[in-house]
């Protein structure tokens, strides 16, 4: 059993990167080790012991780009989070668990609509669930929506925080594109999620996937894990990446209607290329996130009997799901997750920022 605290030990943003409105500069960030006290816990809530939480792009747009929090700073960032129950609920005690990066209300109109995904009063650690978050030694979150955890397989507990979204998120834009056993897809962007969206799609039932990427070795590392055939698309305009893939569907006798592409890497080149290879009864579905314009002629999609889709987050529901598929091994998750001492989690902000390291880094607890 988990020790219970008198006090959550923490790594919170002190203060994200901003612009001086008098000068233009920017101002660094801070995030600083600090302790806060252990809440009451509310009827239904428990206390978990973090086991790992995983570094995700959103966590870096609110450190550097001035995203803001639903609670505005000193907050702990870090949604993607593992660990055991150590207060709290008796049912859960001593259960480890992976805990949903959006927890919905289960009340709204939307909850009840099966939409809950998108729940406008979800919690999110690390953003609308007061100052607690996932880069700390523990977390009080509700317990209704937590996914048990039964069997680890041969993966550490604190792996499997990543299940909380770059696993998840993939899994519900599929379900949004009602993929069907037999289907062909396209898959833009394959670094963190776009890793995981290839995967799933295959060992959902896709016929075909197609791997689109300006980085080679993601590429041939997709080859190995449920591609079909991969698109180096770096310098390369979009009537040039419709040709390599147009010469692929004649090679292989595939249909050229009906596609369902997944835009994941939020870039703006990746996005309009999505458009651009959307065509007859196709889909398009939006997961990556970017804040740019795109101009793009909207009839189209009435002369194509096309449909664009936005997807969010992962309904608590569907973590079992993922889980077991990687548990049985459908999906290889060993080889894109990595760990490093919460401590480093400075060091490790820099790099992610910079570098978007090949492998998820999942920050373990060393306090």
């Amino acid at each position: 059993m988990g020790n219970i605290p008198n006090k959550i030990q923490t790594w919170q943003m002190v203060q994200p990167f901003i612009r001086d409105k008098r000068t233009g500069k920017k101002i660094s960030g801070k995030i600083e080790k600090t302790e806060i006290d252990v809440p009451e816990l509310k009827q239904g809530e428990v206390l978990v012991e973090v086991a790992g939480c995983g570094v995700c792009h959103t966590d870096l747009g609110y450190f550097y780009n001035g995203v803001p929090t639903v609670n505005k700073p000193p907050i702990t960032l870090g949604h993607e989070i593992s660990g055991t129950v150590v207060k709290g609920d008796e049912k859960w005690m001593e259960k480890q668990v992976i805990i949903p990066a959006v927890m919905p209300c289960r009340k709204c109109n939307l909850c009840k609509a099966g939409r809950g995904n998108r729940c406008l009063s979800q919690k999110m650690p690390g953003n609308s669930m007061g100052i607690y978050g996932g880069f700390a030694s523990h977390i009080p979150v509700p317990c209704i929506d937590l996914c048990e955890v039964k069997n680890t397989g041969d993966i550490e507990l604190s792996h499997l925080a990543v299940v909380a979204d770059a696993s998840t998120t993939p899994f519900q834009a599929a379900k949004k594109a009602d993929i069907q056993f037999g289907d062909n897809t396209i898959v833009i962007g394959v670094g963190g999620v776009g890793q995981y969206m290839v995967q799933e799609l295959k060992a959902l039932g896709a016929n075909t996937v197609i791997a689109i990427d300006i980085n080679s070795k993601r590429l041939d590392t997709m080859l190995l894990n449920g591609a079909d055939f991969v698109v180096n698309s770096l310098n390369k305009t979009s009537r040039e990446v419709s040709a390599e893939i147009k010469a692929f569907k004649k090679q292989k006798g595939l249909d050229t209607t009906g596609w369902k592409i997944f835009e994941v890497s939020g870039s703006k080149p990746g996005q309009e290329l999505g458009l651009a290879l959307l065509s007859f009864t196709g889909k398009l579905v939006i997961v990556g996130y970017g804040p740019h314009k795109i101009e793009y002629s909207i009839s189209r999609l009435m002369a194509f009997d096309a449909e664009i889709i936005g997807t969010w987050g992962c309904l608590p529901e569907y973590y079992p799901l993922v889980l077991d598929m990687i548990i049985q091994k459908k999906i290889n998750f060993k080889d894109f997750v990595q760990t490093r001492p919460m401590s480093t989690i400075n060091e490790v902000f820099k790099e992610a920022h910079d570098k978007s390291p090949e492998k998820r880094i999942v920050l373990v607890p060393d306090f």
